[in-house]
């Protein structure tokens, strides 16, 4: 156990504003509100734990679970503020769902610290699938940035290291093909979250062999299904869906519409489980990422990946529904 890590416990035990270390992670949420969100609260949910539905990585056949949870702006938050409460609970119901994904980024202001102080006092040691990014130009900058992840999320693996929007993707491929070799890391992808850039991300694909892409996926954003997605099936590699709500004005527009009478055959109890089993339906996508700091919705959210993926017919039928 390093000094930095004792530190981060003792720092946690003092500021945690009513999150006893001691609670690893098995006890409810404390009193009060969790973040913000745009949902209503969603139903009770009776279905069985750590049953989640899994797809194989292609490059090595690993199982991944179907969701995860992104810490962009849900874990940028201090020790001690009323949301840090609340995100024990969070990893808590994403590990008892049989959830591991947890994506970060330097970018997402104290997340990745907030992770790595979180996965530090897990006990059990907690199930998580590390995903993070690099996001600057020039090889010793990508290394000194990468470093920092480690540091931050207190790991000396990490599973999935992502070149950010590409940036100067092809000067940090070889520091990542070198650190996977070492086994610093599990996995190489890519990420981008706008339709703008799919043509970079195309040539990329083609140009050079990566695990993973992260990218913009939702049911009412669907420009990926045309090109990319076909081209990740054809070249072996996993697809992560990015922003899954479409930025949140989808689950807006449903709200207060029926859910199909057929939701129930799918086990799927609230828009936000049918839309991202939309995602998760496609044979490309391996895992979709949505972000939250409330327990609640994180728990919903694992819901999706339980019980059957929808047929191609139901498939159609949102997209018929959502216009």
């Amino acid at each position: 156990m390093t000094e930095s890590t004792l530190f981060t416990r003792r720092r946690l035990l003092t500021l945690a504003a009513g999150v006893p270390v001691a609670l690893a992670f098995d006890s409810a949420a404390g009193e009060g509100s969790p973040s913000p969100d745009t949902r209503s609260d969603p139903p009770s949910d009776p279905q069985g734990e750590s049953d989640m539905l899994t797809r194989n990585i292609p490059s090595s056949g690993e199982a991944l679970p179907m969701i995860g949870v992104g810490t962009y702006r849900g874990f940028d938050v201090e020790p001690g503020s009323d949301a840090y409460k609340f995100l024990p609970e969070v990893l808590n119901e994403l590990f008892r769902a049989g959830g591991t994904v947890i994506d970060s980024s330097p970018m997402y202001g104290r997340a990745e610290q907030t992770t790595g102080e979180l996965l530090s006092i897990h006990r059990p040691r907690a199930p998580a699938f590390l995903a993070t990014k690099v996001w600057t130009r020039g090889r010793e900058e990508g290394i000194a940035q990468m470093e920092d992840s480690f540091r931050l999320l207190q790991t000396d693996r990490i599973d999935l290291m992502q070149i950010h929007n590409l940036l100067d993707w092809k000067t940090h491929l070889p520091t990542l093909r070198e650190w996977k070799q070492q086994g610093r890391i599990r996995y190489i992808g890519i990420t981008h979250y706008t339709s703008s850039a799919y043509d970079e991300v195309e040539a990329a694909l083609k140009a050079e062999s990566f695990d993973f892409l992260q990218i913009n996926y939702a049911l009412d954003d669907r420009a990926v299904e045309s090109r990319l997605l076909p081209l990740c099936r054809e070249r072996g590699v996993a697809v992560i869906c990015n922003r899954p709500f479409g930025g949140g004005g989808l689950l807006g527009r449903l709200r207060g519409t029926p859910l199909p009478g057929w939701a129930g055959e799918v086990q799927a109890r609230s828009w936000p489980q049918l839309a991202l089993k939309f995602l998760i339906s496609h044979p490309a996508v391996t895992c979709a990422i949505p972000g939250t700091g409330n327990p609640k919705y994180m728990k919903e959210n694992a819901g999706a990946a339980m019980g059957p993926l929808l047929t191609d017919a139901q498939r159609q039928q949102l997209i018929a529904l959502v216009g």
